[in-house]
């Protein structure tokens, strides 16, 4: 697994270039290891946003992009809600794959 971190209006500390990296580990038995994701963490400006810690993934699949994004007021929070919210998205997928490649094929009906 390929994994990016960039931050947009911060400078991404080691601290939390590691917490991210910790977190993000955990999806990586749900994904090929040639896969890229991209985390980009942000800070929005506007005062009346109250969950300005703001954490995006975008992960590049065989034939799918899944994008995810979180909110909160805390920035560990945000990425460890999008972790969440990603590995739900990969195992639903994942369980779709599985499921369809399982599911027998139609029967021809003979002709009336």
């Amino acid at each position: 697994m390929e994994l990016q971190i960039k931050g947009r209006n911060l400078e991404v500390s080691e601290s939390m270039r590691a917490f991210a990296e910790r977190k993000l580990a955990k999806i990586g038995k749900l994904v090929h290891e040639s896969t890229r994701i991209e985390v980009e963490l942000s800070v929005e400006k506007n005062p009346s946003v109250a969950a300005n810690q703001v954490a995006e993934a975008t992960v590049w699949l065989k034939g799918k992009t899944l994008r995810c994004t979180k909110a909160t007021r805390d920035m560990k929070s945000s990425i460890d809600e999008l972790t969440e919210k990603l590995h739900r998205e990969l195992a639903e997928l994942r369980d779709k794959r599985v499921t369809a490649r399982r599911r027998p094929a139609a029967e021809p009906q003979p002709p009336a």
